[in-house]
């Protein structure tokens, strides 16, 4: 399968990078350290030894849903290439690809800038590569090491015409591998039929060898629906379309490149994704790459939901994910009955797809450890910039300068709001820190 298992990346720029209180979790004056050296602070966020709000990794259930997501795609035969923007933690690609990942997803040209920086050997670009900035810089990465493997989408014959003269102008040494993006009515890009497709194959074969069509992509997760089974039979109008699409470029005999590259699969779906697309009968070798990127720290409800969804669909015996990312924080203010202010806000947790869920809650000082809060009778309800407004039973017992850890709905825009986030064991001492790079 072309699996990068080996990849080394140059991690040492990151674990020498030096930590003050200019990082959110920090404490105020600390002396700074180089980031490798967290540990040696013997930081514990029960003993309040950081700052809150701050945000934390439990590590023994991020790697338990890393082993869950190989096992998963063994067992299906097809290869993961999860998407980076997820939590753009070069750190935490190093562990995907320990775990057999065939390269990491990218969706901007900054994403692969970055990847790039640290070693990242193969990219899928899953978005058009356009702009003179964006395109020049990408050939001349090629150029630079010729151990770069990468491939970007087009959907349009503007698209191919857009790359094939940037390489034409920049006498190109290496083609550019192309994914032909298959789409869907009222979704987001990508081609619409079987013919628009044909066309666009086609024009990627009469661009002199500066692009190769190397395979077909699509992503399901922006696709409307009234309800969870509408748009599960639209997911498989998608794929059917996909397939078809394949095996016309297939008969035309206008893939480009030794193996065939089939993708799809974003967080939710990625089993409809595996089943359709490892099915499809080429002529060529195949290689069926999901895209997935929340599994690595899952949720507390966006994700949990599809979770249940997915486990419905198929009876999987991996093992449910577990949450992994948490951002705890102080209550801070119980103004009336059944209400309480905790330290957190929209600068802090995201709230696209839902609020924060209350997970955990401590009393500083005391015995024991974190108490699991009831589903019921607790629920944020708004956020402000630095305020989660919670709601509590009347006989709650919380106080002010209690903890809450907060469960997330949607890792990718928790992430991007951290800096750094603080890596824990099953005690909550910080082991290690990532550094993320938005």
């Amino acid at each position: 399968m072309d699996i990068l298992g080996s990849a080394q990346l140059a991690l040492g720029e990151i674990e020498s990078s030096i930590v003050d209180d200019g990082y959110k979790g920090i404490p105020g004056g600390i002396e700074p350290f180089p980031l490798g050296e967290i540990a040696k602070q013997k930081w514990n966020i029960l003993n309040e030894d950081v700052t809150f709000p701050c945000a934390v990794i439990v590590e023994a259930a991020l790697e338990a849903n890393s082993q869950r997501m190989k096992a998963f795609t063994a067992a299906m035969n097809v290869a993961l290439c999860p998407h980076g923007k997820t939590s753009m933690a070069p750190q935490l690609f190093q562990r995907q690809l320990d775990d057999g990942a065939w390269g990491i997803t990218a969706a901007t040209v900054n994403q692969v800038q970055v990847y790039r920086r640290y070693g990242v050997p193969r990219v899928l670009m899953a978005n058009q590569l356009l702009g003179r900035q964006e395109v020049r810089w990408v050939l001349e990465e090629m150029e630079r090491d010729d151990r770069f493997d990468f491939f970007c989408l087009v959907d349009s014959a503007d698209g191919v015409n857009h790359l094939a003269q940037a390489c034409r102008s920049r006498s190109a040494k290496r083609p550019i591998k192309i994914l032909l993006e298959v789409g869907h009515p009222g979704a987001r890009t990508g081609v619409r039929s079987v013919e628009a497709a044909l066309q666009i194959a086609g024009a990627i074969a009469e661009s002199d060898g500066r692009l190769l069509l190397s395979g077909i992509e699509c992503f399901e997760g922006t696709l409307p629906g009234q309800n969870d089974d509408d748009i599960e039979r639209r997911i498989t109008a998608l794929y059917d379309l996909t397939r078809n699409v394949a095996l016309a470029c297939d008969r035309a005999e206008l893939f480009g490149t030794e193996y065939i590259v089939l993708s799809g699969g974003g967080s939710a779906y990625y089993d409809m994704a595996a089943n359709a697309l490892r099915a499809i009968p080429l002529s060529k070798s195949a290689i069926t790459v999901l895209r997935s990127g929340c599994y690595i720290t899952h949720d507390s409800k966006w994700l949990a939901r599809y979770h249940e969804r997915l486990r419905d669909r198929t009876g999987e015996s991996f093992g449910a994910p577990q949450e992994a990312l948490y951002v705890w924080a102080r209550i801070q203010s119980l103004p009336e009955a059944g209400r309480a202010i905790a330290t957190l806000g929209r600068r802090d947790v995201s709230f696209d797809m839902d609020l924060p869920v209350p997970r955990l809650w401590f009393r500083p000082g005391e015995d024991g450890r974190p108490v699991e809060i009831a589903r019921d009778g607790f629920a944020v309800n708004r956020l402000d910039d630095q305020h989660a407004y919670v709601d509590i039973p009347n006989e709650c017992d919380w106080r002010v300068g209690d903890l809450v850890a907060f469960g997330i709905s949607h890792p990718c825009t928790t992430f991007d709001k951290w800096r750094l986030l603080f890596m824990v064991d099953e005690d909550y001492n910080v082991t290690s820190a990532i550094k993320t790079f938005f």
